[in-house]
């Protein structure tokens, strides 16, 4: 009876309405510091004496342990207690952006981003189970969830609209010191207004944390190398090998642990599988859409740092807007029309960036940017409702992760590829003119790398597209979550 009354606890949660200000954030902070960086790179550069290769670490080392590390940070969760991990993961996050904001050599700002990244791994997979716990299913919940979705798919091009501004108006410094304000709102004002959480008897599953951490750390930082030093580099070779070694590894560990991290049977129902798959895609054309924009606007078009972010604000507002508009419908329309409408939706913004010339004003990218964000913005409400329905809530936080994950993996993997293309044709063309290659010629060759890329990015979320038609089944009305049975259950302790 004790847990009947905690869990109503939570649902009629008084301070509900500021209890999803703050997981919203924290959620914004941690995706937005994947990208707000990337505009003050080349003030680091300067400042702090980074090489070329040295420099993409400080987006590398967040990515690394953000990505390697969620699966770990759900489920510490579940198990600890979700307000007191969370809370633990923003004070992380927040100690590394202040010491990292007084860097002063290579390795300080590198060591402040991983313990950024772990912060963040802690802090993003329990903010959406907190959603859960707080909101009963329903209009409330949708709504909710349309808020936090529309945070973390504007999250990343408002960083890059963020980052401009504080590059340009202050120093690279207030990229990262911008976090410690927000932070510690957070910290202070989140024991008081999120609901408690149940734990749970158990411990971590610490061999399978270790190799699908390490695992995920190697897969990223393979095909982050390979973006730079190519597929057949060694280093390469090596670290792709050591992630499907490790991998394999995880996947037979989680199969026989009566602790798994990650339960194998939360990818029994087809419609979560699908949802994970559907992320990863998407990330996959996404990320590096962000990336190759911010070069063409700066490089091609000669934009500013400060004019390259509000090269973004049209993406940021229609994330945001479709984000809204689609939580407000999918109550009553349900998810999988807006989960395949908005993949398609994509694809066609990319097709139509790879016509855009290397002659062309910003008017004319306005068009597909605005596309990309409203197919976005309409897929993340339905994609987060459908993978959080139905799952155990001693399971919230490792279901959240997941779709991180497939986020954070899905970028690697998409930024390794699209940028190899482009790279590759860009090299192509300029081989074909030789040593005597104009600026005007050089601009040619790498917007046509930028349009090869936009190609492949447009059939990588056409995939997506696929399997929200093939895949998807879910019904107009996605029911609750379910409290926890089976084999891995374990009964509940005190509430954090």
């Amino acid at each position: 009876m004790a847990h009947d009354g905690a869990e109503q606890a939570l649902i009629e949660h008084r301070h509900a309405g500021l209890a999803l200000v703050l997981i919203c954030a924290v959620q914004m902070m941690v995706i937005l510091d994947g990208t707000i960086v990337n505009i003050a790179l080349p003030s680091i550069q300067h400042q702090l004496h980074f090489s070329a290769p040295g420099l993409e670490w400080v987006i590398t080392a967040y990515a690394l342990t953000f990505g390697g590390l969620l699966l770990l940070g759900g489920r510490s969760g579940d198990l600890f207690g979700r307000r007191r991990m969370f809370t633990i993961g923003v004070i992380i996050f927040t100690a590394a952006s202040l010491l990292g904001g007084f860097a002063t050599d290579q390795v300080w700002l590198i060591a402040a981003r991983v313990v950024q990244g772990v912060g963040g791994a802690i802090a993003s997979p329990t903010a959406l189970a907190l959603i859960q716990n707080t909101y009963p299913e329903g209009p409330k919940r949708s709504r909710a969830m349309g808020v936090y979705a529309a945070m973390s798919g504007a999250g990343g091009s408002l960083g890059l609209l963020l980052g401009g501004i504080l590059t340009d108006v202050a120093s690279w410094r207030w990229v990262l010191f911008v976090n410690v304000p927000i932070g510690l709102t957070v910290a202070i004002v989140a024991p008081r207004v999120l609901g408690t959480t149940p734990t749970r008897h158990g411990r971590l599953d610490l061999p399978g944390a270790m190799s699908v951490t390490l695992g995920m750390a190697s897969l990223v930082f393979g095909l982050s190398r390979a973006a730079t030093a190519g597929w057949s580099d060694h280093y390469t070779v090596a670290a792709l090998a050591l992630a499907v070694i490790l991998l394999v590894t995880f996947v037979g560990i989680e199969s026989k642990s009566p602790h798994a991290v990650m339960p194998l049977h939360i990818f029994k129902d087809r419609n979560r599988a699908g949802s994970y798959v559907i992320m990863l895609c998407l990330a996959a054309a996404m990320f590096a859409t962000f990336f190759f924009i911010t070069q063409f606007v700066q490089n091609i078009l000669g934009y500013s740092p400060l004019k390259a972010g509000f090269a973004f604000l049209p993406m940021t507002i229609g994330i945001g807007g479709s984000a809204n508009i689609i939580s407000r419908l999918v109550s009553r329309i349900g998810p999988r029309r807006p989960m395949t409408v908005g993949p398609l939706m994509v694809a066609s913004g990319l097709m139509w960036l790879s016509f855009v010339g290397v002659h062309a004003a910003y008017i004319s990218i306005v068009g597909p940017l605005l596309l990309l964000a409203i197919g976005m913005g309409s897929t993340f409400v339905p994609l987060t409702l459908t993978v959080m329905s139905r799952v155990p809530r001693g399971e919230a936080g490792l279901a959240s992760a997941l779709l991180n994950t497939g986020q954070q993996i899905g970028g690697s993997l998409g930024l390794a590829v699209l940028v190899t293309v482009a790279t590759s044709v860009t090299s192509g063309r300029l081989a074909s003119i030789g040593h005597t290659a104009t600026r005007a010629q050089h601009a040619l060759a790498t917007t046509s790398g930028y349009d090869a890329a936009f190609r492949i990015g447009s059939l990588i979320a056409f995939v997506g597209f696929v399997l929200a038609v093939t895949v998807i089944r879910t019904s107009a009305h996605l029911p609750a979550a379910v409290p926890s049975v089976g084999a891995n259950a374990e009964p509940e302790a005190a509430v954090a």
